[in-house]
């Protein structure tokens, strides 16, 4: 789990979007990058040649649920 304190210093390496936090990972707010960072062992991997681009409809479907719990 990551903390909210840190959450809100974190930013996409690729895009320097905010992140949300989703599903044990951390998701770019960019629409253009749609970046997804996995957590290992509660550290997160921002790595961009290890990160994943979603699917814009999955991506939506994300960033929807984290403006609903905003």
């Amino acid at each position: 789990m990551i903390s909210d304190e840190l959450l809100n210093i974190l930013r996409c390496p690729l895009s320097k979007a905010p992140l949300v936090f989703h599903e044990g990972f951390l998701v770019s707010t960019d629409p253009e990058t749609r970046r997804r960072y996995r957590i290992e062992d509660n550290f997160p991997v921002m790595l961009i040649d290890e990160s994943e681009e979603l699917a814009q409809p999955e991506w939506q479907k994300i960033i929807d649920a984290a403006k609903l719990k905003s």
